[in-house]
Parts: C-alpha cells; structure tokens; sequence
C-alpha cells in the first residue's frame, strides 16, 4: 500500500500533532504530579490530582490512540516501512508500549491519587503521579531523537528489500513447501 502524496502529508501533520499534544500534555501532567507531590496546601494537591484526573480520563488514550494510528499508517503507506528501518521499529513498539502503560499504569495510578485525596485528604503517593509522567516523558523524548536522527540503518528484512532488483517480489510459498 502506498499513501498519495496529499494523504501522506494529511497523515504526517496529525500525527505530528497528536505527538507532540501527546508529550506536552505530559509535561503537564509531570508539573501537576510535583504540585500535588510537594505541595503542603491541600486545596492546591485536590485541584492538582483532580486536573491529572480530568487530563488522564479524557485526553491521553484518544491521543495515544491517534499517535500510534497514524504512525502505523504512516509506516505502512510509505517506503519507511514498520520493519524496514531499525527507528520506526524502536518507535513503533516504544509507542505500544507507552499506549499499553497510559491505560493500565499511569490512569490508574491518578484514579488512586484522586481516591486518596477524596478519602482524607491527604497527600498522595508521589509514585502513583510522577512514575508514569517521568517514564512517558523520558520514551517520547527518545523517540522524538529517534524521528529526528533516524539512526541504527536497515533491519535484516529492509537489507533483504533493498538488495532485491526493483519491481521484483518474493516467490509465494505455501505451508509446508518451504
């Protein structure tokens, strides 16, 4: 499949978009953790956790979501490739695995830090809002270096690509004749 060049470029700017909406809002999210995480006033640690909460429920997944679908398509639909290139491969599963962790660690630790304030009123743990913005941060900053840099060269399958002579494909095998 290869994407027209108007498609390719509508796909690039959102997923542009939608990554770096993705890591600024990680970045407010990390000074929303510090807040509630050091704050003394608890007024300030509620409104904290209650934005983290607010951010994490409605923003992050569907961003999430948008980047790693718009990458995919852009991997797919482009001479890149999703396994031609040592990067896109890094970034593809960097970006599943943030997307897997934003919905089983990093929501469910600001539900918990939201519940803890709710219940007493105390501070929460400052595991359950910074560990996940620190981690996030630190993956999407690597894998902007990575889009930027594009380094490592070919995987063992885009050398086996390049070295092919152009307009050639594969001989189709069928299981069990090799």
């Amino acid at each position: 499949m290869k994407l027209s060049r108007p498609a390719r470029r509508a796909s690039l700017v959102v997923h542009v978009v939608a990554s770096a909406a993705w890591l600024g809002l990680t970045v407010g999210l990390l000074a929303l953790g510090v807040t509630a995480s050091t704050s003394a006033s608890p007024v300030a640690v509620e409104a904290a956790v209650r934005c983290m909460k607010l951010f994490a429920d409605w923003l992050l997944l569907p961003l999430a979501l948008l980047t790693l679908a718009s990458g995919l398509l852009l991997s797919l639909g482009t001479p890149w490739g999703l396994a031609r290139h040592r990067w896109v491969y890094t970034k593809f599963w960097l970006t599943l695995g943030t997307t897997v962790a934003t919905f089983f660690a990093l929501r469910p630790g600001v539900d918990s830090a939201v519940e803890a304030v709710a219940a007493g009123g105390s501070l929460p743990d400052a595991g359950d809002v910074l560990f996940g913005p620190v981690v996030s941060l630190s993956a999407y900053v690597f894998m902007t270096v990575l889009s930027l840099l594009k380094p490592w060269g070919l995987t063992r399958r885009g050398r086996r690509l390049r070295e092919r002579p152009a307009g050639v494909r594969p001989p189709l095998t069928r299981s069990g004749n090799g």
